[in-house]
């Protein structure tokens, strides 16, 4: 079944003019046809134009409650599902500024184009912190295709310097990983892999990551133990440290906080009307410990003394010279 100038001029016209709220007439699309250089269709060579797009799968609803209208009724998103996407790309840090407003303005296709004001209304992403590697999309792809094709990847990663400057680490060697799987915490994505370097599973931040590459080399296959969610709880978000068993004693407010944090399936014991323990497996570190002390003196380390020692070393570093 051929589509014509004609036809595909009509559909053109249906997605870009027309909502549940905003549908044409035969007449409007006749003129819409007139004024791109055709002829003017008679309405019956119309109507199976628009009943060979409705073939081909186009959504299109006939009102004919006064006359016979048109509009396209489904695309593939309604608006609100549309603003929820558009509000997690303008949060996300590892989207640039630029990549961000383009994914928006692609978005926009999806919507009943009587409704783009709404979205224009929420383009602020410009006072947000946003991370500055334009390279990131294509990155994520790569590491899902290195995933997928189950291949190690190079690449090289980075720091700022006291100037703000980029400087490779390690004078710019190449890691070589082979990537498991990609997380995402606290509004940034992580590859999480097995390092060819280091000889265990590591964590890297993606738009930290420069100048990666699929290798034709196998990957290196998982440890049968590994599991993503016990590795994400375990690293506690994203930073690794000494694995150990930590014990906590905790003000009954901060229940949610903990599940939040460890999912619901986190072990919990009651001390007192006031009070409950929670043990969990965690990679002890400064971010670890910045979140107890962020508690403000509701949460605290019981165990094991490692932990109670390193957390109070750490306060010792910020207590005011007499």
């Amino acid at each position: 079944m051929a589509l014509t100038n004609r036809t595909l001029l009509t559909f053109k016209y249906l997605w870009e003019n027309t909502g549940e709220d905003h549908p044409v007439s035969l007449e409007q699309i006749k003129d819409y046809l007139e004024e791109n250089g055709l002829s003017r269709p008679d309405s019956r060579t119309l109507k199976n134009d628009i009943a060979q797009l409705i073939t081909m799968g186009l959504d299109i609803v006939v009102d004919r409650r006064v006359q016979n209208q048109y509009f396209i009724a489904t695309r593939h998103f309604d608006t609100a599902e549309v603003k929820l996407l558009i509000d997690a790309v303008q949060s996300s840090k590892f989207i640039t500024r630029k990549k961000s407003k383009a994914l928006i303005r692609k978005l926009g296709v999806f919507v009943d184009p009587h409704q783009k004001q709404v979205l224009r209304r929420q383009l602020y992403v410009d006072c947000r912190t946003k991370a500055d590697n334009e390279a990131v999309i294509r990155i994520v792809d790569s590491i899902h295709t290195a995933i997928a094709g189950r291949k190690k990847i190079t690449f090289q990663y980075f720091d700022y310097t006291q100037e703000k400057r980029k400087i490779h680490r390690h004078n710019g060697e190449l890691y070589v990983v082979s990537p498991y799987a990609m997380l995402w915490n606290n509004d940034l994505y992580y590859m999480v892999g097995y390092s060819d370097r280091h000889g265990f599973v590591a964590t890297y931040r993606v738009d930290r990551i420069d100048n990666l590459t699929v290798s034709e080399e196998g990957a290196q296959p998982r440890p049968r133990d590994f599991d993503v969610s016990d590795y994400f709880g375990q690293t506690f978000s994203m930073f690794s440290g000494e694995e150990c068993q930590v014990e906590l004693l905790c003000e009954n407010e901060l229940m949610g906080s903990i599940i939040d944090r460890f999912g619901e399936g986190v072990f919990t014991a009651v001390t007192d009307e006031d009070h409950f323990k929670v043990s969990v497996t965690i990679g002890l570190s400064n971010n670890f410990y910045g979140w107890v002390f962020a508690s403000g003196g509701k949460m605290r380390i019981l165990g094991p003394q490692k932990a109670v020692s390193d957390f109070n070393r750490l306060l010792g570093t910020f207590a005011v010279p007499r």
